[in-house]
């Protein structure tokens, strides 16, 4: 059915948030998958959001309640559910409401999901997606952090983290097609401005998402904006960030590459690399904490390689060691923003 539609649809492209690209790689997976299932809280409710964040929006009246399964509050029975029905030949989409609370199912995510494959030699798969949105909005320590530093460390698992729509529709199908558990990420500013669970502060990245069935490689990163005098690296609101500060920066003839990694694991180390050896200078922007971060990881592994190239000593642009705070004003600072940035660049140039 799928692929009549694609033939039919293969010039057809619409604009749209992260929420509804989301959505739409789901219900094309399922169409094109009957094994394809979601699992989580409030996803299935007739008359209610569709998920924390509208993702699911609608989905249990197309596909019923045996495929869009809703779950009490149990983040522990809920990827347990999901690790047993992926290693049974399912293809499972769970999520969390808040990646905080994946910290409750660590033990089947990074003991078990990740490691079945290596122990039984290649025999068992566990091929799952968990979805996490993440990312400060005003929510307090509990319901606001960045957590993908802890997954990038689990050997086993992979980690997704698509910044624009086009992206998270590719990525994601691609991620459900994928034998392997990944951890795919989605910064809850991100999602969009549409609808009743709209954020505050949202940036709604809007973008043209073709209707056709198409995925994305993981591994694979992409330039957002070319530039010769510095590396700039983000990933999920930080791409944004980062993207503001090198436009502000081009006005004072600075000019800053910005790279989205999409995925990191596998990490396009290569991409990095090849941009940092041309400028000679690499920024690293996170809204993780500095210490164990992602950055710092990135910043190790561009060291080792291309160490010569380098001008000057790459440097983290990220979160403070310290619990997100809830006041508005705090969080804000708390943030990397494009001063921090700025800032930065200058220190390096």
């Amino acid at each position: 059915m799928l692929s009549k539609k694609n033939n039919i649809l293969k010039n057809s492209w619409k604009k749209m948030t992260i929420a509804e690209s989301l959505r739409l790689a789901i219900r094309e997976e399922m169409i094109r998958d009957k094994k394809v299932f979601c699992i989580g809280e409030d996803i299935g409710i007739k008359g209610g959001f569709g998920g924390a964040f509208t993702v699911t929006l609608g989905l249990s009246d197309e596909f019923g309640n045996d495929r869009i399964i809703d779950t009490p509050i149990s983040e522990i029975g809920i990827a347990g559910v999901a690790i047993g029905a992926a290693l049974s030949g399912m293809r499972p989409i769970a999520d969390v409401q808040y990646s905080d609370f994946l910290f409750c199912a660590m033990d089947q995510l990074a003991n078990q999901a990740a490691k079945f494959s290596f122990m039984s030699g290649g025999k068992l798969k566990v091929p799952m997606v968990m979805r996490a949105p993440g990312g400060a909005t005003t929510r307090g320590s509990q319901h606001s952090q960045s957590l993908e530093s802890y997954f990038i460390h689990v050997p086993g698992l992979k980690v997704a983290c698509p910044s624009n729509a086009y992206d998270a529709k590719g990525l994601l199908k691609t991620a459900i097609r994928d034998d392997s558990p990944v951890l795919f990420f989605e910064h809850k500013l991100l999602y969009g401005s549409k609808g009743n669970r709209s954020e505050k502060d949202s940036i709604s990245p809007i973008s043209e998402v073709p209707l056709y069935d198409y995925t994305i490689p993981f591994g694979k990163g992409t330039i957002k904006k070319k530039g010769t005098d510095i590396t700039l690296l983000g990933k999920l609101r930080t791409v944004y960030t980062a993207i503001e500060a090198a436009n502000e920066l081009e006005k004072e003839n600075i000019s800053c590459e910005v790279i989205d990694p999409r995925t990191l694991v596998p990490l396009d180390i290569n991409l990095i690399t090849k941009s940092v050896k041309k400028t000679g200078r690499l920024v690293i922007v996170d809204e993780c904490t500095k210490t164990g971060g992602w950055a710092g990881e990135v910043a190790a592994s561009v060291q080792e390689k291309i160490f010569p190239f380098l001008k000057k000593p790459i440097i983290r642009v990220t979160a403070p060691d310290s619990p997100v705070p809830f006041a508005p004003n705090l969080e804000k600072y708390y943030i990397p923003n494009k001063k921090d940035i700025k800032k930065a660049v200058k220190n390096l140039l």
